[in-house]
C-alpha cells in the first residue's frame, strides 16, 4: 500500500465520534477520527515500513501520525529520528502512546528517555516517563539497574507536584508501573507512592482528576498481578 492508499483508508475508516473525542483530548485538525483497534487489517498488509511511516508521520495528520507509529520499524531508526518525532508531537497522545511506545523497542530507549526527562519541556518529559513505563511493563527485570530506578522514584516524589500536568501524569504512572511491573523495588514504589500521596491534574474547561497510584498499585496486589509483564508493546 502506498501514502495516498494509506490516506484515503484512514479517511474511510474516521468516524465523527471519534474525532470528536480526539479533539477533546487535545488533537488538532487535520484528522478522521479512525480507532486505533480499526487499522489493525491495514497494519497486518503492511507490517514494518519505514520510509511509509515516515511520510505519514510528517502529514501533521492526527491518524496518520498514529498509524506511523504502528508501522515504523524502530530498530532502523536513530536518534535524531525520535528527536524529530518528539518534536513534532505537540500533544499527549503522540508524545506517550505513539513516539514512547516506538522509542520503547530500541536499544537507545533508556539514554534518549533520560535526556528527554531531563530537558524541562512538559511532553519531552512526559514521553521520556512514558517510555520507561513501556519498558519496565515489558522487559526483564534485570535489563533495568536498580539504583537507577531507585533514583528516579526519588526524583518523582520530590518534584512530582511542581511538574507539568502531562508530566505529572506519565510520572505517576511510572509510580505506579515499578510497583507492578519492576519486582526488585517494588516496596520502594508501595512507600513513594504513599509518600507522594494525591496527583492533581487541572484540565482546560473540565474538573480537575486526582491520581492516587498507591491505590492502583493496591488494587494490582490484590489481584495477584504483581510482577505483571506486557507480551507486546504496540498493538
Amino acid at each position: 500500500m502506498d501514502f495516498e492508499t494509506v490516506m484515503q483508508e484512514l479517511e474511510a475508516i474516521g468516524k465523527e465520534r471519534t474525532k470528536k473525542i480526539y479533539l477533546s483530548n487535545g488533537a488538532q485538525e487535520p484528522l478522521f477520527g479512525v480507532a486505533t483497534g480499526a487499522m489493525k487489517p491495514m497494519a497486518k498488509k503492511i507490517k514494518k515500513n519505514q520510509p511509509l511511516a515516515e511520510q505519514l508521520y510528517a502529514t501533521g495528520n492526527y491518524d496518520a501520525m498514529y498509524f506511523a507509529g504502528i508501522i515504523a520499524d524502530p530498530k532502523v531508526m536513530t536518534e535524531a529520528d525520535f528527536e524529530r518525532w518528539i518534536d513534532a508531537a505537540y500533544f499527549y497522545m503522540l508524545s506517550d502512546y505513539v513516539v514512547a511506545v516506538t522509542l520503547s523497542e530500541t536499544d537507545i530507549a533508556q539514554a534518549v528517555a533520560d535526556q528527554w526527562i531531563a530537558s524541562g519541556e512538559e511532553l519531552r518529559m512526559s514521553a521520556g516517563w512514558s517510555c520507561y513505563c513501556w519498558l519496565l511493563g515489558n522487559r526483564k527485570d534485570s535489563e533495568f539497574s536498580e539504583s537507577k530506578i531507585a533514583r528516579m522514584l526519588k526524583q518523582v516524589e520530590t518534584t512530582i507536584h511542581e511538574s507539568p500536568d502531562r508530566t505529572k501524569s506519565a510520572m505517576n504512572n511510572f509510580l505506579y508501573t515499578v510497583g507492578v511491573s519492576y519486582l526488585p523495588l517494588h516496596d520502594l514504589a508501595v512507600d513513594t507512592a504513599k509518600a507522594v500521596g494525591p496527583v492533581e491534574i487541572r484540565r482546560e474547561k473540565k474538573k480537575s482528576s486526582i491520581l492516587l497510584a498507591s491505590e492502583n498499585i493496591q488494587k494490582d496486589i490484590d489481584k495477584g498481578r504483581i510482577g505483571f509483564k506486557r507480551k507486546y508493546v504496540r498493538c
